[in-house]
């Protein structure tokens, strides 16, 4: 049978003290899924792993529920192939991350129903400071590090889109598609 190489991206763990989940027990919650080859990486909820199902959304509800109901909270994931990663990276804007020492580089990935077109309508940028751009299910975002207090990044946090979509930076970004 064919395989597939998934990456969650969980949203809302291990922040501000939180729904903390340690590292080792999310990945045995996922080997208890049966799934294969699964890898967490760095404390914000990264998990790769492989299995044989091709249905994504099938995925999706299983992983949820299966880690509300194991940590007591209401789960919430980002389900990527490695394929998909592999284009969100290799399609970012030109020069995006080549200057870390001036901007600050974030992946908004969106859950479905979200669209691109529906976040770009609810996300304001702030001229002279951020930057906003869109993908295949994503939206890549910059901010003018010695601006940064001034960004609108944080404001999203005040959105109803915001339930919908899980950020990571560019250097976690880049280094999923390695793993």
């Amino acid at each position: 049978m064919e395989t597939t190489r998934y990456i969650a991206l969980l949203r809302g763990i291990n922040v501000g003290g939180n729904n903390i989940i340690r590292m080792t027990d999310l990945k045995a919650s996922f080997e208890e899924l049966e799934f294969r080859d699964v890898v967490t990486y760095i404390q914000s909820g990264n998990v790769l792993f492989t299995t044989t199902e091709q249905d994504k959304q099938v995925l999706i509800d299983r992983i949820e529920q299966h880690l509300s109901g194991r940590f007591a909270y209401q789960s919430k994931i980002v389900l990527i192939s490695m394929e998909h990663l592999r284009r969100i990276v290799e399609s970012a804007p030109a020069d995006f991350g080549d200057h870390p020492d001036e901007y600050r580089y974030n992946v908004l990935f969106l859950k479905e129903p979200l669209t691109t077109r529906e976040a770009l309508q609810s996300i304001r940028i702030k001229e002279e400071v951020d930057q906003v751009w869109e993908g295949e299910e994503v939206l890549y975002f910059s901010l003018l590090i010695s601006r940064a207090t001034q960004s609108y990044l944080s404001k999203i946090v005040g959105q109803p889109i915001y339930k919908s979509i899980t950020i990571r930076n560019w250097n976690t970004t880049t280094k999923l598609l390695k793993k």
